[in-house]
C-alpha cells in the first residue's frame, strides 16, 4: 500500500484525467440525472469554495504543496491545518465535484468523491508514514489532535495573519490550479456550445 501511494503521490496532477475525459465527452442529455443550465451555476460556488480553501491552506503551507519529491518542510499545524490535515486534497475534491455539477453532470459528482477520495485515502497513508518517520512525536501527536479528513468545527488556530506565506507567494504558487480552473471553465464553455 505504502509503495501505490508513493507512485500515487508522484503522479496526483494526472490523477483526474479520466474525470476530464468524462466531463468534455459526456452529453447532460444523455442523463437523466441532469441539472439545468441555471442549476449547473451551484458548481461555480463549489468550485470558488474549493479553491478558496486550497488559497488558505497553501498561504501556510507554502510551495512544499507543489513537489513531487518526498522532500518535507516543516510542521504545519495554522489555518486550515488546524482544523483537517489533508484541506489541499479536500479542496481538490471540491475543484472536480463543483466542474461536475457546472458541466451538468450530478451523477458524476459521487463518483469524483469515491475515486478522489480512494486515490487521496492510500497517498495519504503513504505521507503519514514518510512524516511520522521524519518528524517523529510532535507529528503524532498532530494526528491525535487534528482529523484526517472530516474537519473540526471550531475556530482555527491562526485563521489568516500568522501564515509564513505572502499572498503574492501564495498565489504564485496556486497559478497552475488557477489556470486549470479557468482552461477547465473554457472546455465546458465550448462543448457547451458545440456539443449540446
Amino acid at each position: 500500500m505504502a509503495r501505490v501511494g508513493g507512485w500515487l503521490f508522484k503522479k496526483r496532477t494526472s490523477l483526474p484525467l479520466p474525470i476530464v475525459a468524462l466531463l468534455l465527452v459526456v452529453s447532460p442529455a444523455w442523463s437523466s440525472l441532469s441539472l439545468s443550465t441555471r442549476g449547473a451555476s451551484a458548481g461555480v460556488l463549489v468550485v470558488v469554495l474549493g479553491e478558496l480553501l486550497r488559497i488558505w491552506g497553501v498561504h501556510h503551507i507554502g510551495v512544499i504543496s507543489r513537489t513531487r519529491s518526498d522532500r518535507l518542510g516543516p510542521l504545519i499545524d495554522t489555518g486550515p491545518f488546524s482544523l483537517v490535515r489533508n484541506p489541499l486534497y479536500l479542496g481538490n475534491i471540491l475543484l472536480w465535484v463543483g466542474l461536475a455539477i457546472s458541466a451538468r453532470l450530478i451523477w458524476l459528482a459521487p463518483f469524483i468523491v469515491l475515486l478522489l477520495g480512494f486515490e487521496y485515502h492510500v497517498i495519504v497513508r503513504w505521507e503519514e508514514q514518510l512524516l511520522t518517520r521524519r518528524i517523529g512525536p510532535p507529528y503524532v501527536d498532530y494526528t491525535r489532535r487534528i482529523p484526517r479528513w472530516l474537519p473540526m468545527l471550531r475556530a482555527p488556530k491562526a485563521l489568516v495573519g500568522a501564515a509564513p506565506f505572502s499572498w503574492a507567494e501564495t498565489f504564485r504558487s496556486e497559478r497552475g490550479t488557477l489556470i486549470a480552473i479557468v482552461a477547465g471553465y473554457a472546455l465546458l464553455a465550448l462543448k457547451a456550445r458545440y456539443w449540446i
